[in-house]
């Protein structure tokens, strides 16, 4: 690459900036080398990539909020046949796109947010869910429909969490009177940010560790492992308990819900 062709490579990083996600296009060019978390995403990949299938050839994969496109990347790195990654923030799709085209890989970028994902009318082999949660309004009925429509096989999925890392045992039913459990640290929580969390006004629920753990086993997924300490590797499993009184409420919604 000439001296002038890479100018304008670097020129063009630094005008869809800011990035999230720091990625590697070559030529010593960096998309964030700056990021406060590091190399990031990849010091977390690195720390969770063995636990994915190594080969993904003949698999499609669907990246849901895959802001500038590291994870999606990754996957066709691995082979896999075809990789759709949404994401509501034109500016994120648009870095995407660049760096997908600039390293050579056809990854379709849709501008579609998690509550529309039954408008794909199709299911992925591998699902990752990777750094959304924390910023919905409505965190349950995004799994809820991530199960529902897209889900066919893999769920990657991944949240920050805060609060305790204990799991209480939490019993199919309790006494109406019964309040102790809910002062156990262990217990199922989602914190509430009612303005900002480390300066984003995006962060709306934090779960602790046995409050995501519920979730995930309430929208009908089977936990199959915990690579890294926010990361789980999630089967598709039966409706759980209870679930046939909210289905049919969530199906409603599923289709318009904006």
């Amino acid at each position: 690459m000439s001296e002038a062709e890479l100018a304008d490579l670097r020129r063009s990083v630094e005008a869809l900036g800011p990035w999230f996600h720091n990625i590697d296009l070559g030529e010593g060019v960096w998309t964030a080398p700056g990021h406060f978390l590091g190399d990031y995403p990849a010091v977390k990949w690195r720390r969770f990539s063995d636990a994915l299938p190594a080969d993904l050839t003949g698999r499609s994969v669907l990246d849901i909020g895959c802001n500038g496109g590291f994870y999606a990347i990754e996957m066709k790195r691995r082979g896999a046949e075809r990789v759709v990654a949404l994401d509501s923030d034109e500016r994120y799709l648009a870095q995407g796109r660049f760096a997908a085209e600039r390293l050579g890989y056809r990854i379709e970028f849709r501008n579609l947010s998690v509550y529309d994902v039954g408008a794909l009318a199709e299911r992925f082999d591998v699902v990752l869910f990777m750094g959304v949660l924390y910023h919905l309004r409505h965190p349950l009925l995004a799994l809820d429909l991530i199960r529902e429509h897209v889900a066919g096989d893999l769920l990657v999925f991944q949240s920050m969490l805060r609060g305790s890392p204990a799991i209480e045992p939490v019993p199919e039913d309790c006494d109406f009177w019964d309040m102790d459990q809910f002062e156990r640290p262990g217990y199922p929580r989602l914190h509430f940010v009612e303005r900002a969390y480390a300066h984003d006004v995006t962060n709306w629920w934090i779960p602790n560790r046995a409050g995501i753990e519920a979730m995930l086993r309430a929208s009908g997924f089977t936990i199959e492992g915990r690579p890294e300490s926010e990361v789980y590797l999630c089967r598709c499993a039966e409706r759980p308990y209870g679930a046939e009184a909210a289905y049919p409420a969530r199906g409603a919604q599923g289709g318009g819900a904006r």
